[in-house]
């Protein structure tokens, strides 16, 4: 067979007569030499296809593979067929009409198209008769390919992921898009470049897909168009979901829990830290264990007694995660405890502690920075900050408190993680004052605000006084009303701290605090967290060094400093 022709006269013939004779939809799979490797025998309206693997033949190259096949009433090439088209990577995808008197008639035809301006998936063409079935099939190939390859190496592929970003729409096209917005700063700071986002809108999930199968096909293509290694779900993906996705796609498919378990291991650097997130990432595997491999393992023990099937690997498996489970727990009580008797020991200097809240890349860390002349990681990322630091502050009037930045929040934070991170979550707990940080520039602060008071109730610290504290007021343009509750500020400009200590010392003697002069005898290193680290001396507003002569007690005040 020429292999510039879709299919040869006499085939198609004799497909279109038995496939009349059997009304049934018959199909033959052709290589690239013209060989036959499949027949395919379907219904009177579809066909099944055999697994012939989903496994990539190669990034950027098609099956090698085109699928002709018959159409009994002369119907043009379904969603179905498009479907096996994408899904496959076939070369080509053709459907013969047969004709009432047996004869082939018309073909349909598509072939994929290589990433274009006007974002088209696949050209759909039509020849009136077999025998104008040469339509270059051999070159037509050989230049897509070429051009998948010059896409490749036009988006410079390198070795960081990059994905394609996926949400569903259910309650509304612009809560999507917000929550799409933040889905693609996490995964920036995760390292991962993004390529394309998209939103389906549908009355429910699909229970099977997520997004349904024919958005799926869309998703094949656009991901193969972009040269995209993995898909980034918003939204918590069943096992079974995420199973049949990465079958359809032969992608890395990752939900946004995942991606968030993902920045927590890579930004984890203490002990405890890296357990809490190590917990959190087994909770999440032990559903997701599916009986894929089932073989036997080895017996467990042997001899009398020990006789048997012994257990399957995926019993194995999650005997393992369960026993790592109980472990990293174990372990945690125990920092738990730990972090309880430093809090009392700290409890007993009676000094202040002010916890930092808030959403996450909203620029607690900054402030601390500012405040006590720190230089703990401030980015502009999502979760730059997973262990929290305490520093000593001083107030007006010569007054000291410890000060403490904590992990950032934001919506639907997987339970599983506020759980692992309880013990860490617990420093909250003793706060006399929690400073809640706002964005005051993300157009969705009174949502992530929600978002905040809500895990905040989850913890049980409703109760603890707050102060909401308005930040990156220098990116809003002026004359911009903010809620009355709150204090303004900027933490990069160090604007509107006078106001804010003020405020803060209000709350924090207001509720008994001693009036006396903090010593230097009461600041023993003992009192500070174990992560507390001395700062420069001599500064009003950095933290109070131990070593710092007495003489250093009538240093400035911090709102002095900070007013001139």
């Amino acid at each position: 067979m020429p292999q510039n022709e879709i299919i040869s006269p006499e085939l198609a013939r004799h497909l279109s007569e038995l496939a009349r004779e059997l009304n049934r939809q018959l199909g033959v799979l052709i290589n690239r030499k013209g060989e036959i490797e499949s027949l395919v025998v379907g219904d009177s309206s579809r066909l099944m296809l055999p697994d012939i693997g989903r496994a990539r033949a190669g990034q950027f190259r098609l099956r090698g593979l085109r699928l002709v096949h018959t159409h009994l009433k002369g119907e043009p090439l379904t969603h179905d067929d498009l479907t096996d088209l994408a899904l496959l990577r076939l070369d080509l995808i053709a459907a013969i009409a047969v004709r009432p008197d047996g004869l082939p008639g018309a073909i349909d035809y598509a072939h994929l198209l290589a990433e274009n301006p006007k974002g088209e998936l696949w050209k759909l063409d039509r020849l009136a008769h077999v025998n104008a079935a040469d339509i270059g099939l051999g070159q037509l190939i050989a230049g897509l390919e070429s051009e998948l390859s010059r896409s490749a190496k036009a988006q410079k592929i390198g070795d960081r992921e990059r994905a394609i970003l996926v949400g569903l729409s259910t309650r509304g096209r612009q809560a999507a898009e917000e929550s799409m917005a933040e889905l693609r700063e996490l995964a920036h700071s995760a390292g991962v470049e993004v390529l394309d986002c998209l939103i389906q809108a549908r009355r429910e999930v699909d229970q099977r897909y997520f997004i349904g199968r024919g958005k799926l096909q869309d998703l094949v293509l656009r991901s193969m168009q972009k040269m995209a290694t993995m898909i980034i779900f918003d939204a918590d993906l069943l096992p079974s979901q995420a199973r049949h996705i990465a079958d359809e796609t032969s992608l890395k498919i990752l939900d946004r829990t995942q991606l968030i378990l993902d920045i927590f291991a890579a930004r984890a650097t203490s002990a405890d830290g890296k357990l809490q997130v190590e917990l959190a990432q087994l909770k999440y595997l032990m559903p997701r264990l599916v009986g894929r491999d089932t073989s036997l393992s080895r017996l467990m023990g042997g001899g009398v007694g020990g006789r048997g099937p012994g257990e399957t690997k995926l019993e194995i498996d999650r005997r393992r995660a369960r026993e790592r489970i109980n472990a990293l727990e174990k372990k945690l009580r125990s920092i738990a405890d730990s972090r309880a008797i430093r809090r009392q020991k700290r409890g007993r200097r009676d000094l202040p502690v002010i916890s930092i809240v808030g959403y996450t890349n909203a620029g607690k860390s900054t402030l601390l920075n500012a405040l006590t002349h720190s230089d703990v990681l401030a980015e502009s990322k999502l979760f730059a900050t997973l262990d929290p630091v305490s520093r000593r502050l001083r107030f007006p009037r010569e007054r000291e408190v410890i000060i403490t930045d904590t992990v950032g929040f934001i919506r639907d934070l997987p339970a599983d993680l506020v759980n692992a991170f309880r013990a860490t979550l617990e420093e909250l707990q003793q706060a006399d004052l929690l400073l809640h940080v706002i964005d005051a520039s993300d157009p969705r602060f009174e949502e992530q605000c929600a978002a905040v008071e809500k895990i905040l109730g989850e913890l049980d610290l409703l109760s603890t006084p707050r102060l909401r504290v308005f930040n990156k007021c220098d990116l809003l343009p002026k004359g911009t009303a903010l809620p009355p509750d709150g204090v303004a500020i900027s933490a990069v400009e160090r604007s509107g701290f006078p106001t804010l200590l003020e405020r803060a010392e209000r709350i924090l003697w207001r509720e008994g605090h001693s009036d006396a002069l903090v010593t230097n005898a009461s600041l023993s290193t003992d009192d500070a967290p174990d992560d507390e680290t001395d700062s420069v001396p001599g500064d009003a507003t950095c933290d109070f060094d131990v070593s710092d002569t007495p003489d250093d007690l009538n240093a400035p005040r911090v709102p002095d400093a900070l007013d001139g």
